[in-house]
């Protein structure tokens, strides 16, 4: 059987200039990477077309440690809507590193169901990891600077400055660090530490900026910690914005690239959907609307994580707004929440689908939350049965929601036209609106328990005393009405990644609370959640190597 990267180097892949042609997008607009790449201009965007195209969202439920393939779907379906006449874009977020050399392996789909050039858009892309890290560490810069330098100091109190430094790798040992050790010429000594770029609040600010002006204002907006005498110090204090936006000036622009099938894709953004907003930007998906009919998006892991924030955050702040969305089930997630070991996913057992299908329900449940229209997409892996794949099948039509088996990985669009067909109906004939699950100005606390407890199925909330610390100096910042963006765990609804399936009566704990001002949201930590991960046991970085004619190996 032929690995990801061997199907995507046997694939046909056509100069971009011939990709862009398919959007009627002229040469002259493309800003080229090489044959494959683009860059598309934001003059691109056209509000008016936006408004009458259709907008497909793709999520999940609640995943094993190893996805339950949305990107494969929503690349699958894209496929399929094009074989059945529908001009479709899938719209992507870019892979981070972590992923790619930690446990996930890549994120550009796979077997026949990938974006391509493979290899380029896994690593370094086109840049947009690398600016974003650079505009974050910038201001990380800047600050101690600041700091140091007493005769043009803000008199920033070291103790407050919660800001980070990011980098895009999975590396646990900077999480918490001390710097401005060796002397009084090496800076004033304070703990700070890393995250992960996915989850730098300017990957939140560039994956929701508007434009450039937007960029800067938000970028501005940035809090960064308070004086001595108690007075809130944010970016535009430091004039950091143009310096941080001009590291952008590329960075803010999206990707286009193809299908194996020689399709549009747009990839943009990359944010974790457990540990930030999970979706990619407004001005990829804006793009993607401007340029074809059909837009298909997805939302990072479960419909409780990416898909809450897609629609209460991304959707509220931008004004999009999906005609359909679609749920990604799997024969082996649902034996995973019927707690059958990961080592024996592939064995055949209806009986743990039975016992593990209370997740796809919630999670049906919580679509209907949203008044969105859902469609139910069943991923096929090698070892699915026939009898468990009923299973499923049987249980959506109990809950009124249509489904189909996508068998993607296998036969690329082909293995989705009849899901092509149900989104193509759904998005077509849906009569409903979408309703975000809370009112930005409603109490921070009052927004926290509403997600949690509908999304959820949460029965409490629980602050530790930092996070009540945290809400008081949200509430001195005049932050109540900022949207609110969970960190929390993707194995389980809950913040304990051991409770899986659908459990009842457990109580949520918010550890603490981050404010992201320039993003629009504050970011509730809960449970064990950390926004710099670290490495597996065997990570899949002991697997990748690249021989003598600079041929990649070992990237999935």
């Amino acid at each position: 059987m032929a690995s990801d990267i061997e199907i995507a180097r046997k694939a046909g892949i056509k100069p971009i200039s011939e990709i862009a042609e398919k959007l009627n997008i002229p040469f002259d607009d493309l800003e080229l990477y090489g044959k494959y790449k683009a860059k598309l201009p934001l003059k691109l965007i056209d509000p008016g077309k936006i408004k009458n195209r259709k907008l497909v969202l793709v999520s999940a439920i609640s995943p094993t440690p190893a996805g339950e393939g949305k990107t494969t779907i929503s690349i699958g379906l894209s496929e399929g809507l094009n074989r059945i006449g529908k001009q479709t874009t899938v719209v992507l977020r870019e892979p981070s590193l972590g992923p790619v050399f930690g446990i996930k392996g890549g994120a550009t789909g796979g077997g026949h169901s990938q974006v391509i050039p493979m290899e380029d858009i896994n690593l370094h892309f086109t840049g947009d990891f690398a600016a974003i890290e650079k505009a974050n560490n910038l201001l990380a810069a800047l600050i101690d600077n600041n700091i140091q330098h007493n005769n043009r100091s803000l008199d920033i109190d070291p103790r407050t400055v919660h800001w980070k430094r990011v980098m895009d790798m999975n590396d646990r040992s900077l999480r918490n660090i001390i710097v401005g050790l060796g002397g009084t010429t090496s800076g004033v000594p304070r703990e700070t530490g890393f995250n992960i770029t996915a989850a730098s609040e300017i990957m939140a600010i560039l994956c929701l900026a508007e434009d450039f002006k937007d960029l800067k204002k938000r970028l501005g907006n940035i809090f960064i910690g308070y004086t001595h005498d108690k007075k809130p110090v944010f970016a535009r204090d430091l004039n950091a914005q143009g310096a941080m936006a001009a590291l952008l000036k590329d960075a803010i622009k999206p990707n286009l690239v193809q299908t194996l099938e020689g399709n549009p894709a747009i990839i943009h953004g990359g944010p974790f959907a457990n540990i930030a907003q999970g979706t990619n930007s407004v001005l990829a998906t804006k793009m993607g609307l401007s340029l074809s009919d059909y837009v298909v998006t997805e939302a990072g892991f479960g419909f409780d994580l990416g898909a809450e924030k897609f629609l209460d955050i991304k959707c509220v702040s931008s004004g999009l707004e999906p005609q359909a969305a679609v749920l990604v089930a799997t024969v082996r997630a649902l034996k995973y929440h019927g707690e059958v070991p990961v080592g024996d996913l592939n064995k055949p057992d209806v009986e743990a689908v039975r016992r593990g299908i209370e997740n796809l329900e919630k999670h049906v449940e919580n679509m209907k939350k949203f008044n969105v229209c859902p469609v139910v997409a069943i991923n096929r892996f090698v070892s699915d049965t026939d009898e468990e794949i009923s299973v499923i099948k049987e249980k959506c039509k109990e809950l009124g929601v249509k489904a189909a088996v996508a068998d993607v990985w296998a036969r690329g669009g082909e293995g989705a036209e009849e899901l092509a067909r149900l989104v193509t109906e759904a998005a077509e004939s849906c009569t409903s609106s979408m309703k975000p699950l809370y009112d930005w100005n409603w109490s921070v606390e009052k927004k926290i328990e509403t997600i949690a407890k509908e999304i959820y199925g949460a029965k409490a909330i629980d602050y530790t005393p930092q996070a009540r610390k945290d809400l008081k100096v949200v509430a001195e910042l005049g932050l109540d009405d900022k949207a609110v963006c969970i960190a929390k765990t993707q194995k389980s609804l809950s913040d304990n990644p051991k409770l899986l399936g659908r459990p009842e009566n457990f109580v949520v704990t918010v550890r603490e609370i981050e404010i992201a001002a320039g993003a629009g949201f504050i970011v509730p930590v809960t449970g064990n959640i950390m926004r710099m991960p670290g490495l597996p046991v065997t990570p899949a970085a002991e697997n990748i190597d690249i021989d003598e004619e600079g041929r990649i190996s070992g990237l999935f």
